[in-house]
């Protein structure tokens, strides 16, 4: 069990500190490092409430005034990646689903791998962006492979920790392949995303106001 929580931490970290920032640098030429600073409160909500959905309105404000996405673009890849994009979800059933063969000492196949794949990642398209329903999803996985859903109480125990994760492992590659759909479009101002101050003067203007009522 903690060998298959530390594997599912490493690979959510890889995908969210080396592969998104490098696919950002790759196809944008922007600076990884400040995307990661700026993305920062995002990942932070994503984590204390583990719902893609819940930090849609936030992941918008950052993509908008911090990151310099165009409001047309923002509104809508945000919500259409909050839906379909799941990369965290789909390592979980992918690394859960072995790790459940392994306990119940079922050999699997290559093909029952690339079946592992192939529907982990299917299922996480069609996860909804709230706590909890990834463990839902894996139950499919499972049966394409022939496993006992049952299984699934194994890892029952530790899923919310992981869950907060990968929601904010969820949320950068969101912002992620938005500010690179953007900057290919030409909807996206370049001066702002450089700028590390972007967007704290006008949250401090609305702090000031909520706290004066």
């Amino acid at each position: 069990m903690v060998k298959y929580f530390f594997l599912v931490v490493a690979v959510l970290l890889i995908q969210g500190l080396v592969v998104y920032p490098t696919l950002l640098k790759l196809f944008s030429g922007l600076s990884p490092l400040m995307f990661l600073r700026k993305i920062r409160d995002v990942q932070l909500f994503a984590f204390s409430t583990a719902s893609s959905n819940a930090t849609l309105p936030v992941t918008i404000e950052t993509c908008e005034h911090r990151m310099g996405v165009d409001n047309k673009i923002a509104s809508f890849t945000l919500p259409l990646g909050a839906t379909l994009n799941m990369d965290g979800t789909a390592i979980m059933q992918g690394v859960a689903t072995v790790f459940i063969a392994q306990v119940f000492g079922i050999e699997l196949s290559i093909m029952d791998y690339a079946t592992v794949v192939v529907t982990a990642t299917l299922a996480s398209i069609g996860t909804a962006g709230v706590p909890g329903v990834g463990l839902i999803m894996l139950a499919m996985v499972l049966n394409q492979v022939g496993l006992p859903v049952e299984g699934i109480a194994l890892i029952i125990g530790v899923d919310r920790m992981l869950d907060m994760i990968r929601t904010a492992v969820n949320v950068t590659g969101d912002a992620v392949g938005t500010v690179i759909i953007a900057k290919s479009e030409g909807e996206f101002n370049q001066d702002t995303f450089n700028n590390s101050q972007a967007g704290k003067a006008a949250q401090s203007f609305e702090d000031q106001v909520l706290n004066s009522k």
